[in-house]
């Protein structure tokens, strides 16, 4: 399996992707759809029609006059009806006042009419015939339009016979009153122009959201089944370029690949294949720890727990770093932190650094002293079990394989783990040294880290160790162990008396020491952590201070070796076993 930032960021890339698609189909859609209802006729013919029968219902019936009697002759130009519209036109005769239909004579003054073609003049006409209205339907909307009609297009002249047609479609009035030919004026009956049935827009959206949210659950549907598919096909959520199908992973737990990859060879990690294979399946749960390099996370590899130190990028000299070191030829051991594998991942955005390590539960030493108190027995063990590992890391073995010997330079109690039998394991190897054997130097990182200022020895803070010296870095190491032993013995309840946790030094410098302030404490001073009057009482408490202060001598070679110190705590263990 992915880990969880990858995963989710994939998953986000394809839901994304995925409703943009659908988005963009939606809109093309809708718009097309919009174009469509903006075209139906439904609107216009609503609209017009019942102002239409209105004015039809609410205006007189008797609102002409008898002609006046004259006559003057007007050009055919004066009645234009020459539009299509007028070829269907429906006529009703002309009303007088009597009721009766007028002769047809010659008429003078002329009549004026309303007229929406004469914009010269004014959208008035002179007529010696009618004024008219001709009221048409154009593919549903209603069409008003006002001229007049000159006498000589009369046939027959008494009672002109194209005003007594009717059809579906259109309709004329004529009357002969100045300026009679309006809207409002306007009394004939449309029986025949109704707004055609459609669909009603409300209903056409309905139709088109319903039509998009299927196809949406359709794309949806067929997306989820071909992700099926291909996870099926793949039988593992993961890519096969990451050695899913190595034989070494398949079926084994991480002790089985460690000791199948490192057993006869001395080599102290996987191949890089096989840690970038474990490093992809991982998923991780949640932040367990964060430090000045970035976090630690619990996470889960095929049900089992492991550790996940992210370094953020501006660490990557410490990631490279400790990397190499866990990776150092014969560096596994019981008393050393686990190393399981080192991968970059660039998720596109920034750079995540991977130190993949065995997981135990109890956390640092910092954190179980903080909320444990500990017997002599689980305090001897602690002791012993640091002292053996620092012990194999400061040891070379020499041979074509050999090991070089490895100084941590930033041992305390925060990069010390406990393990779920009481025992330590040595962490946090960003800073470690090697002794390069054939020309007798060290091989210091290139990182701006310096190592915990409260754990700093007397020569490291006032600049006298000899940096070119292997062993000066190794009696800096011990010094640093001598203060964890105090630590731990703090925390011993013998008698149900022990002391509350507290760091080295906490009673004279402030949380975060500068190096002055404690050049000036350890160097100047010569100060160290006190040691209670009742800690003499016990055997097994003496021998414990007898040998933090072995550590911790200002003088650099007169301080155990880390060697010696494992086999004096040894002795104090087989002691007390034998005395209870």
């Amino acid at each position: 399996m992915y880990n969880s930032h990858v995963y989710n960021y994939l998953w986000f890339q394809k839901w994304f992707t995925m409703m943009a698609f659908v988005c963009v189909w939606f809109m093309l859609f809708g718009s097309l759809a919009r174009n469509y209802v903006l075209a139906l006729p439904i609107d216009n013919a609503t609209t017009s029609m019942p102002q239409t029968l209105s004015l039809i219902e609410h205006v007189p019936t008797a609102s002409s006059r008898v002609i006046n009697q004259g006559y003057e002759k007007v050009t055919s130009k004066t009645l234009d009806i020459s539009n299509e519209t007028l070829s269907l036109m429906l006529v009703s005769p002309p009303i007088t006042k009597s009721g009766q239909k007028p002769a047809q004579t010659p008429r003078y003054p002329l009549l004026k009419c309303h007229c929406d073609i004469c914009k010269e003049s004014n959208n008035i006409c002179e007529t010696d015939g009618y004024c008219f209205t001709s009221v048409e339907r154009d593919k549903g909307e209603i069409i008003f339009s006002y001229r007049c009609m000159s006498a000589e297009s009369h046939v027959p002249p008494e009672d002109p016979a194209w005003c007594h047609e009717n059809t579906s479609t259109s309709l004329v009035q004529c009357c002969e009153e100045d300026l009679c030919n309006d809207k409002n004026n306007f009394v004939g009956i449309l029986p025949d122009i109704q707004p055609e049935e459609t669909l009603k827009t409300w209903v056409l959206v309905a139709i088109i959201f319903g039509a998009t949210l299927v196809g949406c659950l359709l794309v949806f549907l067929v997306w989820c089944y071909w992700q099926k598919r291909k996870q099926g096909t793949r039988g593992r959520p993961f890519a096969p370029e990451d050695s899913v199908y190595d034989p070494i992973l398949n079926g084994n737990t991480l002790q089985d690949i460690i000791e199948m990859t490192s057993s006869g060879s001395g080599s102290a990690g996987l191949p890089l294949l096989v840690q970038r294979s474990i490093a992809r399946q991982i998923q991780l749960c949640h932040v367990i720890g964060k430090g000045r390099f970035g976090e630690v996370w619990r996470g889960r590899w095929r049900g089992e727990n492991i550790a996940v130190k992210i370094f953020s990028s501006r660490e990557e000299c410490s990631w490279f770093r400790e990397a190499e070191i866990y990776q150092t030829v014969m560096l596994r051991h019981e008393n050393i932190l686990g190393f399981i594998a080192a991968d970059n991942k660039d998720n596109g955005t920034w750079t995540q650094l991977w130190l993949v390590t065995d997981y135990h539960e109890n956390g640092s030493l910092f954190d179980y002293l903080t909320s444990h108190t500990v017997d002599t027995k689980t305090m001897l063990s602690m002791a012993l079990s640091i002292s053996t590992g620092l012990a194999h890391l400061h040891m070379d073995i020499v041979g074509t394989r050999g090991k070089p010997a490895i100084a941590h330079r930033d041992l305390k109690s925060k990069n010390i783990l406990v393990k779920s039998n009481l025992t330590c394991a040595i962490g946090d190897l960003g800073l470690a040294v090697r002794h390069v054997e054939k020309n007798d130097s060290v091989d210091i990182p290139s990182t701006h880290r310096v190592g915990t200022k409260r754990y700093m020895a007397p020569e490291v803070l006032d600049e006298s160790m000899n940096a070119q010296h292997f062993d000066s870095y190794k009696r800096a190491d011990v010094y640093a162990f001598g203060l964890i032993l105090w630590e731990v013995a703090r925390r011993c309840n013998i008698g149900m008396m022990y002391d509350d946790y507290q760091l080295p030094y906490f009673d004279v410098v402030q949380p975060d020491p500068s190096i002055e302030e404690m050049k000036k404490v350890v160097c100047t001073d010569k100060m160290r952590p006190n040691i209670p009057n009742r800690w003499h009482a016990s055997e097994v408490m003496h021998s414990m201070a007898k040998v933090m202060k072995e550590c911790w001598y200002p003088n650099p070679v007169a301080r155990l070796t880390a060697l010696r110190i494992k086999k004096t705590l040894s002795s104090i263990s087989l002691e007390d076993k034998v005395k209870n």
